[in-house]
């Protein structure tokens, strides 16, 4: 199988633990998009949050895109041309929140390139650590969001977490639910996920579902590793979803999309 794109999860798949792209990931996907594959960024991350990684992987030079929020926003790198948005509106926002006052976590979403809660976590450090953005804490959550939002974040101790996650999945079945790290439960619009963003660029790019390489490691990636033609986990996959793929890749630590690219694409 000649495969035309790559589609890479960037926290623990394409990154190390230290928010870095490997030397041997980089030299690897200049290589593939050389020879002519689209690479594309697919994340949990706001658009901004990735634009940096993107332009380092030459994906602006190489008339590329990026999937972000989950799947709410497909964007061309070279020009931020936004190709598909969709959002939460305000009442489904202010419904999330009042759940996750009922279920004690914590909540954020995201406005004017801020993420912004009423409350202060560990959790939500770690958010402003992986994404850049400032930090907006607001004295009424549900006054401040005022107007749509491309995605709300549910935010707490993993295992109590991840109890909620059918729970919220079956109160809010008009929403998408995924967990993108133990304590990050996040909610889109309905029948946004990475997979039906993906299927939006792989038409517009002529790609054909079988020619395409998703590599991912958690739960908001599933979709988009069940739908491509070569589905992959990295090493350090949550143990839950090790039997979900294709196959089973070295850890984000190790060059495991390396190897994807070396075995798949440039052999």
């Amino acid at each position: 199988m000649q495969y035309k794109m790559l589609v890479l999860d960037m926290d623990d798949t394409l990154l190390t633990d230290d928010h870095r792209i490997s030397d041997l990931n980089k030299k690897v996907l200049l290589e593939a998009q050389a020879k002519g594959v689209h690479v594309v960024l697919a994340s949990g991350r706001p658009t901004s949050a990735m634009t940096a990684y993107a332009k380092e992987l030459e994906l602006d030079l190489n008339d590329s895109y990026m999937i972000s929020f989950n799947g709410a926003v497909v964007s061309r790198v070279k020009d931020d041309l936004v190709l598909f948005e969709q959002k939460l509106t305000p009442e489904q926002i202010h419904d999330l929140y009042d759940y996750s006052v009922e279920k004690k976590t914590h909540i954020i979403t995201y406005l004017d390139g801020e993420i912004i809660s009423e409350t202060d976590s560990e959790y939500i450090e770690i958010e402003k650590d992986i994404t850049g953005l400032p930090h907006r804490k607001v004295q009424i959550f549900k006054d401040y969001v005022n107007r749509a939002a491309v995605k709300c974040i549910l935010l707490e101790d993993p295992v109590y977490l991840k109890t909620l996650e059918n729970d919220l999945k079956e109160r809010m079945p008009h929403l998408s639910v995924s967990m993108s790290k133990p304590f990050f439960l996040e909610v889109a619009q309905h029948g946004i996920d990475k997979a039906a963003s993906l299927k939006l660029l792989a038409e517009k790019l002529d790609v054909h579902q079988s020619e395409i390489i998703a590599v991912g490691n958690a739960g908001n990636d599933l979709t988009m590793i069940e739908y491509a033609g070569l589905g992959v986990w990295v090493d350090n996959v949550t143990p839950e979803l090790r039997d979900k793929a294709n196959l089973i890749v070295a850890s984000n630590n190790n060059d495991g999309v390396a190897e994807v690219v070396q075995r798949y694409i440039l052999n």
